[in-house]
């Protein structure tokens, strides 16, 4: 019996968890430093699913061919798993003859790295596929397998599944120092106590150049790479069916027009290395939103006017030294494996990283992994009202009366889907809280971003968990919903 930890529940880690779990003489433990899973890097990105067609196979083997399976994987995961996707295709733009060479270029690429179905279209054959594409775009690079799935969506999927097949999760919890004696690893060490193990798998995205660092592994460095983003309100009526975006540059493939999976449009990201000390840093600017609006305009004709933003917003991504990732495990530390710098197209690849490593498990660690003859396959999501048609939506009431108080108005959310989620959220051993009921059931992420919603899902919380409305947490500690006087309006003669 081997006992794994695994540092880092983001979308690489959830995904490493999951192949874990299939083998019964492995223990795993997933340790995340956050309160909830998929609040690093994975939270905020465009979610797309790329076909594997930018990463030349020459200069970047490993993210080539990751990113082909990765996306092959996907469409068996989200499907198993319950996760919303949809697999609208991709179109990369180009306005004149040069960026037309630069298709060819990645039509090739594409081709050397096993992408089905790429090809080159006209101006006729473009417009016949997406209506909303400016009209100075000449040509396009049409890639059908592209596809956008919701990243916080499908790492709680992936734990869920993960944990109902014994992984053990350790939440709010920060990894501090990694022992090692006669050469292998002997423990990890957390603010919460010491835990034996026989070896770290270092998933820790924006972190993981620290975690290397307490087993002397010092040889790269992780720059955060913020990317900043428009939302827009799910009602606009004009928007993208495709994945539209322009030819790639060396640093970045350029400001995206995307419809997520929920409907909304989204714009971005910029790509912003910031420095190596920044990496909680999320902030927007003006001049970094004004970019990607300008960019925008490049891509799309009748943008909606920025009135119909509901949100801005901004994340990290990880990049390592030469965009290079770092899948291997460590000579001379036995039993700890990297799986560090794994920055766009991580999510896409991040199904096929962790089917590399176990077999690095296998391979390098020589260990004879034994399959559960019990493993279960499929997660169930969240039922919502707002998925079903009228007669549905009325069984579902009759069978339970919480689905009949709508508490978010924008999302249909009701009061039936923020209690199933408060239990799935306990389930994996989380601390409930208002951010992560939002991620989960997507009350809060409307038009109003839960100006209607706030206070009432506030209220069914408290009275869920028997405590103060005040005293719950939107994030974790230090983000108290009710502060001041504001906690007078609900104590009694005698508290005040």
């Amino acid at each position: 019996m081997y006992k794994i930890a695994i540092i880092g529940a983001g979308i690489t880690g959830s995904s490493i968890a999951r192949v874990m779990s299939r083998y019964k003489n492995l223990e795993i433990l997933l340790i995340e430093k956050e309160i909830d899973v998929g609040w690093g890097a994975t939270k905020a990105n465009t979610g797309i699913i790329h076909p594997g067609h930018e990463d030349d196979p020459e200069i970047y083997p490993l993210r080539a061919e990751l990113c082909v399976k990765g996306n092959r994987i996907w469409h068996e995961w989200s499907e198993e798993l319950d996760i919303p996707v949809r697999w609208p295709g991709e179109l990369m733009i180009a306005k004149d003859e040069e960026e037309l060479d630069t298709l060819k270029k990645y039509r090739d690429i594409g081709k050397r790295n096993g992408v089905p179905e790429l090809r080159i279209i006209g101006k006729e054959e473009l417009r016949e596929l997406e209506a909303m594409v400016n009209k100075e775009a000449e040509f396009a690079l049409w890639a059908p397998t592209a596809g956008v799935i919701a990243p916080w969506e499908a790492v709680i999927a992936l734990v869920e599944n993960a944990v109902d097949n014994g992984v053990k999760s350790h939440l709010n919890t920060e990894v501090e120092d990694i022992s090692v004696e006669d050469g292998k690893v002997s423990s990890v060490v957390t603010e919460k106590g010491e835990i034996e193990v026989d070896i770290v798998i270092n998933a820790a995205g924006l972190f993981a150049d620290e975690i290397s660092k307490m087993i002397g592994v010092e040889d790269f460095e992780i720059t955060p790479r913020k990317g900043q983003y428009f939302l827009f309100d799910e009602e606009v009526k004009k928007k993208p069916s495709k994945i539209i975006h322009p030819t790639p540059t060396a640093k970045t493939k350029g400001v995206y027009a995307v419809q997520t999976v929920e409907g909304n449009l989204m714009l971005g990201p910029t790509a912003e290395d910031l420095d190596k000390g920044c990496k909680d840093e999320r902030s927007t600017t003006e001049e970094g939103l004004e970019i990607i609006w300008e960019h925008s305009k490049e891509l799309l004709q009748d943008l909606p006017g920025k009135e119909r933003v509901s949100k801005t917003f901004a994340g990290l991504r990880p990049e390592p030294p030469e965009g290079r990732y770092r899948i291997e495990s460590i000579d001379d530390v036995f039993g700890f494996v990297n799986v560090a710098g794994i920055r766009s197209p991580g999510l896409t690849a991040a199904p096929a990283i962790a089917h590399r490593v176990r077999d690095i498990l296998i391979e390098d660690l020589s260990i004879d992994l034994i399959k559960e003859g019990e493993w279960k396959a499929e997660r169930e999501g969240i039922a919502r009202l707002s998925d079903h048609k009228d007669m549905r939506k009325q069984k579902m009431i009759e069978k339970n009366s919480d689905y009949g108080r709508v508490v978010c108005m924008c999302k249909e959310v009701t009061k039936a889907e923020v209690l199933e989620a408060v239990d799935r959220i306990k389930k994996i051993g989380g601390k409930v809280t208002l951010d992560n009921v939002k991620f989960r059931t997507l009350a809060l992420f409307g038009f109003c971003q839960g100006s209607y919603c706030r206070a009432r899902i506030a209220e069914i919380l408290s009275e869920e968990l028997d405590v103060p409305m005040w005293d719950l947490e939107v994030r974790g500690e230090g983000t108290e919903y009710g502060i001041g006087d504001v906690k007078a309006l609900q104590s009694s003669e005698e508290e005040r």
